[in-house]
């Protein structure tokens, strides 16, 4: 048996060992990972410094240039190895997250089934059915009254519309002959107009006589220009 067997097989053998809880687990993991990385910048470093003593040697010292190319394979091979390991690492600690994951979920997934469990053993189905169907009256019986108060209630209001418009333009008609009547016409002079008299000698005596005429004039364009707006406004 090799090392390596005996070794788990010797860890496995000892049951007062108590398994580590995920958390645990994954962190020791975190910390794996993290000593690889370092593990690794460090041997790209050395591999760099290699590669330039090996260039810095050259054909001037070929044993030296050969043992730090030699070198430089050594630590390939162990960066190599670290990536594998990273790898499996990262694998192993994604399937724990998940299982630890699924672990949560489904312990959160019993506790709401008790507890959906512990409602449903208060509730009687046919209490509910019962319920649900006095709801159901409830609302149509609601429904139904305000349908009623919705409802046009006629109080003694069954006219005829006929009529009652045929009433309603005697009254316009009424109310349209009382304000013709109220209007107040232009009235018509009864005597004639009076005779131009005879012109006055000198400018001052016809000056005069055209300024009153004007002003007669001006005076009864005004009274004709009133009454004209009365009847407009009662007409709108």
């Amino acid at each position: 048996m090799s090392k390596l067997g005996k070794f788990f097989k010797g860890g496995g053998s000892s049951k007062s060992r108590a398994a580590p809880s995920p958390q645990e687990a994954l962190a020791r993991l975190r910390e794996t990972e993290e000593m690889l990385s370092k593990k690794q910048e460090y041997l790209e470093n050395r591999i760099q410094r290699e590669v330039a003593l090996a260039k810095k040697h050259g054909t001037q010292n070929k044993r030296a240039a050969l043992q730090a190319l030699k070198r430089k394979k050594r630590f390939e091979k162990q960066l190599t190895q670290i990536d594998g390991t990273l790898s499996t690492i990262e694998f192993q600690r994604e399937a724990l997250e998940n299982s630890h994951t699924n672990t949560e979920v489904l312990r959160n997934m019993g506790f709401a089934a008790k507890a959906m469990k512990a409602v449903h053993e208060n509730m009687d189905l046919d209490k509910i059915d019962d319920l649900m169907q006095e709801i159901t009256e409830q609302q149509d019986i609601a429904q139904e009254i305000s349908e009623a108060f919705s409802q046009r209630v006629g109080f003694g209001d069954d006219f005829d519309e006929d009529e009652l418009m045929a009433e309603l333009e005697e009254l316009e008609q009424e109310e349209l002959n009382k304000k013709m009547t109220n209007i107040r016409l232009p009235s018509v002079p009864s005597s004639s107009l009076p005779t131009q008299p005879a012109r006055m000698p000198g400018r001052m005596s016809g000056t005069s006589s055209t300024a009153h005429r004007s002003r007669a004039a001006s005076s009864k364009r005004a009274e004709e220009d009133d009454d004209i707006k009365q009847l407009a406004a009662w007409a709108t």
